[in-house]
């Protein structure tokens, strides 16, 4: 393991316990909790993205804010669901945002995931074309998008305004950010595409298929597929790839009372609403070293470069610092990482 980052999903709500009760306090909070996994030594910082959710929707200005308070933590989303993005306009707003970082940003993309409302992306304006599928619509705003930001012109130019006519990129562009896009893979097909396509995989804490072995295996099959398609297509650099989990080292009775019920947690097989099964991966809770012990036999996380541990963002930065440091001292040297600094 290379790698390490947490992934918060931005809750917030007016509830008894939550320290995250408005939007203006998860995003702030957010923000700091960058700034003490840096310091930890943590490799990265990334944040989920819903619509229509009480989370994290707009992720730009808080990956710029976070970008401004960190000088060498990665900076990151899981994921950005492209059927609702005008590629374009998203292309511009990364390249600004990955010069703010200093090149430092890592974007997970997908189709998403299911969410409350009934049409969400049409009612941002985003319908797909005839014969096309919702998800068929996110992999083409990936494309565009992804040309753009390779630099790919998108626009005739006004001969009147520049003397010729020519193809126009849109600017500003950010060298590298091309090759630092992750695509959120959910089944073994759509990680078998993202390897055709050359972006990073990003494999999360569930699965929209089931075949009956444990979530681990499936996800280390998954991660297996993508490395041979890769190859087998010849792209010329070393592909990253993450897989996410929750992580719980119980240290102290504060986190007992927390998670002291998910010891023992297993694999779940359930219905995200859609058609088919779900397989959903088990909580890492308990004492360290059966964490650690634990996390080191888990197939997929032996077979990824980046782990990204989800947290609690609702219970506050202090409390989650403290979870990352228990993260960073008990567990990871179990598996071969050590923070940077």
């Amino acid at each position: 393991m290379k790698r390490i980052g947490f992934l918060s999903f931005g809750h917030y709500q007016p509830v008894p316990g939550s320290a995250a009760r408005t939007a203006r306090e998860a995003l702030v909070q957010t923000v700091e909790l960058a700034v003490a996994a840096e310091e930890l030594g943590f490799d990265g910082a990334y944040v989920r993205v819903h619509h229509f959710a009480r989370q994290q929707a707009a992720p730009f200005p808080v990956l710029a804010a976070m970008a401004a308070r960190t000088n060498r933590i990665e900076l990151g989303t899981g994921v950005i669901d492209m059927r609702y993005e005008n590629p374009l306009y998203m292309a511009e707003e990364a390249a600004q945002t990955d010069l703010i970082s200093d090149g430092r940003l890592q974007l997970g993309v997908s189709r998403g995931s299911p969410e409350p409302a009934l049409h969400g992306p049409a009612t941002f304006g985003y319908v797909p074309a005839e014969g096309e599928t919702e998800a068929d619509m996110a992999r083409r705003h990936t494309d565009v998008f992804r040309r753009a930001i390779a630099g790919a012109g998108v626009a005739e130019s006004n001969p009147r305004m520049t003397g010729r006519s020519v193809r126009l990129p849109v600017l500003p562009q950010s060298p590298g950010l091309s090759e630092r896009i992750w695509w959120g893979s959910g089944t073994r097909a759509t990680a078998r595409w993202a390897a055709e396509q050359g972006m990073n995989l990003m494999s999360s804490t569930l699965l929209t298929e089931d075949t009956g072995v444990p979530f681990d295996e499936l996800q280390a099959e998954q991660i297996a597929l993508y490395r041979q398609v890769w190859r087998e297509t010849g792209w010329a650099r070393e592909p990253r790839v993450s897989v996410s989990r929750s992580v719980m080292p119980i240290v102290d009775d504060l986190d007992e009372a927390y998670f002291g019920r998910d010891r023992g947690s297993t694999d779940q097989v359930g219905s995200l609403g859609e058609p088919g099964l779900a397989r959903f991966g088990k909580t890492y809770a308990g004492d360290p070293d059966q964490v650690a012990e634990d996390l080191a036999k888990d197939a997929a996380v032996r077979e990824a470069d980046t782990l990204l541990v989800t947290i609690p963002n609702a219970l506050g930065v202090d409390y989650n610092a403290h979870l990352m440091r228990s993260i960073v001292e008990h567990v990871a040297p179990a598996l071969g990482w050590q923070p940077a600094r």
